[in-house]
């Protein structure tokens, strides 16, 4: 019995143990949360900005791929985009999803060059592209990234919208947000620097980034299908067509979601009248 009793109360002080480091752990994070932003003002919480609310025709329960403009965005991407950044985990075939035929996406491929080993020797080479290859990135090895972008290697684009907060819009603002400091944040803090080979963004966290501004002009990129090409449009075109990298089965996950849902419904109604059916007949007992 005593050792019953023993094993009960090592039970209960364990779970006294896990209730006393969860409320501490919640306690400590409502604490954080409360007092953020309480100290002393500084430039970088003043002066960063939330991305801007971008209308893409893929958000919300009905939303749909805008095919046009995921095919801009590839154009931008290619042109612009990766000449510093991968898409790595992108395979040419799945330009399929973009609207182009198998042509074209042999074509396509095989203007891209990967690498390869060559046949006779063993040794490494480039190749054309086949449609089963995936984008290739356009620097050897991390070290080689890092060396030639001021020591930050840049980031593989195939999931930056879901790796970001609002990804898609945090692209679109990203890249079109980059401007001079503004006069109002040297006033009031006159200590705040952009350090060299640093660029001033509002919408990066520090507010200052690594990255020049890889779109800066109108008619950097020219478009298949006669649109304008804009820094504001160009920059949620390739934003747009990052959200598809990153889950290009989004509206497709949404158009199957629509028919489970009203299944489930379904099924709830039919649940509840089967069970008023069978049990329509049993009476409950009174109670004396």
């Amino acid at each position: 019995m005593s050792k019953l009793i023993s094993a009960r109360l090592i039970a209960i002080l364990v779970g006294l143990g896990f209730v006393v480091v969860v409320l501490s752990a919640f306690v400590s994070g409502a604490y954080t949360v409360a007092t953020e932003g309480m100290g002393e003002e500084t430039a970088e919480h003043e002066f960063h900005k939330h991305p801007n609310d971008y209308p893409f025709a893929f958000e919300g329960p009905f939303g749909r791929w805008d095919v046009a403009q995921l095919q801009r965005g590839l154009t931008v991407y290619e042109q612009v985009c990766s000449a510093c950044h991968s898409l790595k985990y992108v395979a040419f075939r799945n330009l399929e999803g973009l609207g182009y035929n198998e042509a074209q996406i042999k074509a396509y491929a095989a203007s891209q060059t990967v690498p390869g080993i060559d046949p006779r020797t063993g040794e490494q080479t480039t190749r054309p592209g086949l449609p089963t290859d995936y984008f290739p990135s356009p620097y050897p090895n991390a070290v080689a990234a890092a060396a030639a972008n001021n020591n930050a290697i840049p980031p593989d684009l195939s999931l930056i919208t879901k790796a970001r907060h609002d990804g898609v819009n945090y692209v679109a603002s990203l890249l079109s947000g980059y401007q001079e400091v503004p006069a109002e944040l040297q006033r009031e803090f006159p200590d705040f620097t952009v350090p060299p080979g640093l660029h001033y963004n509002p919408y990066f966290p520090n507010l200052n980034l690594a990255m020049a501004p890889p779109l800066t002009a109108t008619g950097q990129v020219t478009y298949d299908d006669g649109t304008e090409a804009t820094i504001p449009q160009m920059a949620q075109d390739v934003a747009a067509f990052l959200a598809w990298t990153a889950e290009p089965t989004l509206v497709q996950r949404k158009q199957t979601g629509w028919p489970v849902l009203l299944f489930l419904v379904f099924a709830t109604v039919l649940a509840y009248m089967s069970k008023k059916q069978i049990w329509a007949a049993v009476k409950p007992k009174k109670r004396d």
